[in-house]
C-alpha cells in the first residue's frame, strides 16, 4: 500500500505555517514570514516542508489538506478550510488529551478556548479589538527597549518587582513604557509589568470560558518566557508545555483534520 501523506497550511496575520504528517507522526514542518498575498504565503510554508519531506511533485502528493488562520480561504489547493480554533483545540489534543483550556496569542488576536474530553470546542472567546497582548505588541515593546523578541521574553525574569503598565491601549501603553523609561526605572521590573498586564488579560479572557485544568499557550507568545512565567503566578499552576513548536499547532491541528477526513473516506 503507498504511503499516504496529510498536510495542514496555517496562514496567519504575521507567519504561515505547514505541517506534513503521515499515519505515523511529523513527518516535516515550516514556518515562514507571511507576504502580502495569503496564497503566495502558503505556497512558500508548504513547498519547503514539501522538501523537508522528500515529496517534490506537488501537493497531488498530498492526500488531503487542510487551510486554517485567517487566510484560510486563500489557499486554492486546500481540499477543506476550518477555523483556526478548532485546529488548535485539535492539535493541543494531539499532543497532550489532558490539556482542556487553550490562550492562543497569534500575531492580532488573543483567544481562550475550552475543550471537551475528546478535543472539541466548548466555549471560546477573543480579543480582536486591541493589539495589546499579541504578538504585534510584544513587536513593538521589544523595539522600545532596542531588544529581539528573544532578549525581551526573558528580560523580565531577573526583576525584583513589577512597576505596574496601566494602559489598555497599545499605542498608550507604548507612550507609558518610553516614560518609565525615560524616567530611569530598570528595564526588566517595567518588562515584568507588562508581562504581568498581558498576562491578566490573557486571564480574564479564561474565565469567560472557564478555565479548565490543565491549561497551555499557543501561537509564537508560548515562546515569550516572562509572560509564561507570569500566567503561571496568576493562574496558580504551571502552563503545560507542548512536545512541537507551539507556532505549530494550528497547522498540526490542520493536518490532524485532514488524516481524519481520509480515514472517515476509506472506512465509509
Amino acid at each position: 500500500m503507498d504511503k499516504k501523506f496529510y498536510a495542514g497550511c496555517d496562514i496567519g496575520s504575521t507567519t504561515g505555517k505547514a505541517v506534513i504528517l503521515d499515519d505515523e507522526g511529523i513527518v516535516a514542518s515550516w514556518i515562514v514570514p507571511r507576504e502580502v498575498d495569503p496564497e503566495e504565503t502558503a505556497v512558500i510554508a508548504l513547498s519547503h516542508a514539501m522538501r523537508e519531506s522528500g515529496l517534490i511533485s506537488g501537493t497531488e502528493e498530498l492526500a488531503y489538506l487542510v487551510g486554517t488562520g485567517y487566510g484560510r480561504a486563500e489557499i486554492p489547493f486546500a481540499d477543506e478550510n476550518i477555523s483556526e480554533i478548532t485546529c488548535h483545540a485539535r492539535g493541543v489534543f494531539l499532543c497532550d488529551p489532558s490539556i482542556k483550556t487553550i490562550v492562543d496569542i497569534g500575531g492580532q488576536d488573543v483567544k481562550g478556548i475550552a475543550m471537551g474530553d475528546d478535543g472539541t470546542v466548548m466555549e471560546f472567546a477573543m480579543n480582536d479589538k486591541c493589539a495589546a497582548g499579541t504578538g504585534r505588541f510584544f513587536e513593538a515593546m521589544s523595539r522600545i527597549f532596542r531588544m529581539d523578541l528573544a532578549e525581551f521574553s526573558s528580560l523580565s525574569l531577573s526583576a525584583k518587582r513589577a512597576i505596574p503598565v496601566t494602559s489598555q491601549c497599545s499605542v498608550f501603553a507604548e507612550s507609558e513604557v518610553i516614560s518609565l523609561l525615560a524616567r530611569k526605572n530598570p528595564p526588566c521590573e517595567i518588562a515584568a509589568g507588562i508581562q504581568a498586564a498581558v498576562a491578566k488579560r490573557c486571564f480574564t479572557l479564561l474565565r469567560r470560558v472557564g478555565v479548565r485544568p490543565r491549561v497551555t499557550v499557543t501561537g509564537g507568545c508560548a515562546k515569550n518566557r516572562g509572560l509564561v512565567e507570569e500566567l503561571t503566578r496568576v493562574l496558580g499552576a504551571p502552563v503545560a508545555p507542548l512536545p512541537v513548536d507551539p507556532q505549530l499547532v494550528g497547522a498540526l491541528g490542520a493536518a490532524s483534520i485532514a488524516r481524519a477526513r481520509c480515514m472517515e473516506k476509506a472506512h465509509a
